[in-house]
């Protein structure tokens, strides 16, 4: 009951006490997206000489800057997310989430551990060299992480309740957006020297100069990021729809869209976070390994841990998987190798193993996420008709609409979920301008955002149509 209580009284962002308009939304979610920018520019004070660069993959899937105060990212809340989705999905922990009690019950224990892995991967990250601190700095980088880290919590639940969308979905927009920007425009190289970078500038630069290799790389790029783009956009068009009419009004009828990806993007994010974690701790257990070799005796007990786990893979100099199952599970660029006649085929079989792991994890969370957020069949069914609304020809019973809408929620659930996890896969081979899950996500988030804003706010953004339809 102690836990119970504390759960319930843990310290949160207080929710708006009425419908809030469109401009404060926008203001709030700009003052956001401001903070974190500044703060993915602010670096950590004591650190020492890291190659970052191979944490790239990391922080776009994490929506951060390796380096800077907030390198944590939004690791911790999706860590915490997995573990009770599974816990709760698999009735391990017992939470109804059809109740009020219940869902404040469950949020509480997700804040609670998301400041459990706040400072759980920022010692991970300090102690086990992913980001080493100069001699006599160690606490001090870990405290910054901790604090970066416990910021990011903060935004997040301001942008949830006083912003647009989720802080998360932000957070990755923004970085995938900007790396989307940098990578197609960039004309900065890695020594600060004026150069083609950007795969546009790049694409000129190699016909001018004959080269039709590079040019045919850069190419391909643009069009395989262009198609995705427009598939993605597409297919979130795809939508079942079930009629629904009012009780009261007779004459009167809607027709209620079930989105095909109807648990959006939730289930590749996780999928993607699942992974990105993989090679986190896979990289720490190789330095690890190599830090103990020969001096078992001194090794800290964190590091002999971390170095019986090497199964996980390596790397090498470049920071890509070299061995192990983060190996296995990499994704290839299989147009680049084609074009470089570079292929092989242990490449299709990495290629197999990568889609086969994005689907079958997108489809596991997709089902424990709708069990768990409120979206299943019987929670639908009792808000819709909490609203007034039934289905034409059925009786205003909770149990035949319940049947009525598990026809179509569980099929589009797994269908759904294993679409988008192929669709991550694929883009992730495909050889896109940033990473293909990056993109998948950044373009889902920002076509859900544009949605949301245009059911909730048409009469802010169009006074003209509250007069039209007030007539």
């Amino acid at each position: 009951m102690a836990l119970r209580d504390i759960l319930l009284n843990l310290p949160e962002v207080t929710k708006p006490e009425q419908r809030l308009s469109f401009s404060t939304k926008l203001k709030w979610t700009l003052i956001v997206l401001i903070a974190f920018f500044v703060l993915a520019n602010i670096p950590l004070y004591g650190l020492a000489k890291n190659a970052l660069e191979k944490f790239e993959y990391l922080a776009i899937i994490f929506g951060t800057d390796f380096g800077s105060i907030i390198s944590l990212g939004i690791g911790p809340i999706v860590m915490a997310s997995i573990i009770l989705q599974l816990l709760v999905g698999s009735k391990i922990l017992n939470i109804d989430m059809t109740t009020k009690e219940g869902r404040q019950y469950f949020e509480g224990l997700q804040k609670l551990l998301t400041f459990f892995f706040v400072l759980f991967e920022a010692l991970v990250y300090v102690l086990m060299g992913g980001l080493q601190a100069m001699p006599g700095k160690t606490v001090i980088v870990i405290v910054q992480l901790c604090i970066g880290g416990l910021l990011i919590v903060l935004m997040d639940e301001v942008t949830t309740k006083w912003g647009f969308g989720s802080g998360v979905s932000l957070f990755i927009a923004a970085g995938v957006g900007w790396r989307l920007f940098t990578a197609a425009f960039s004309f900065i190289g890695p020594e600060h020297q004026i150069q083609p970078v950007g795969k546009v500038f790049v694409l000129f630069s190699a016909v001018a100069a004959g080269d039709t290799i590079l040019a045919a790389r850069a190419l391909a790029s643009i069009i395989a990021t262009v198609a995705i783009f427009l598939l993605i956009v597409w297919m979130q068009s795809i939508k079942a729809e079930v009629p629904l009419s009012f009780e009261r009004v007779r004459g009167y009828s809607i027709r209620w869209p079930l989105a095909f990806f109807y648990t959006s993007n939730i289930p590749v994010i996780l999928t993607a976070a699942l992974f990105a974690n993989m090679q986190l701790f896979a990289r720490f257990s190789e330095n690890a390994a190599a830090a103990c070799i020969g001096n078992v005796t001194t090794c800290g007990m964190a590091s002999r841990f971390a170095s019986k786990m090497t199964w996980l893979g390596s790397f090498d100099a470049q920071g890509t998987p070299r061995a192990g199952l983060v190996y296995w599970l990499n994704s290839p660029n299989l147009v680049d190798a084609l074009i470089t006649k570079s292929f092989t085929a242990q490449m299709l079989a990495q290629s197999l193993f990568h889609i086969l792991f994005f689907v079958a994890f997108s489809v596991l969370f997709a089902v424990f996420w709708v069990r768990t957020s409120g979206m299943d069949a019987s929670s639908q069914a009792k808000q819709i008709l909490s609203s007034g609304l039934q289905i034409p020809g059925f009786r205003r019973d909770s149990r035949v609409l319940e049947a009525v809408l598990a026809r179509y929620i569980m099929p589009l659930t797994i269908m759904g979920g294993a679409a988008i996890g192929m669709l991550a896969a694929v883009t992730n081979l495909l050889g896109v301008l940033t990473s293909g899950t990056a993109l998948l996500l950044a373009i889902m988030i920002t076509y859900k955002l544009y949605e949301d804003i245009a059911q909730q706010h048409a009469y802010d953004m169009y006074p003209a149509l509250r007069r039209f339809i007030e007539k």
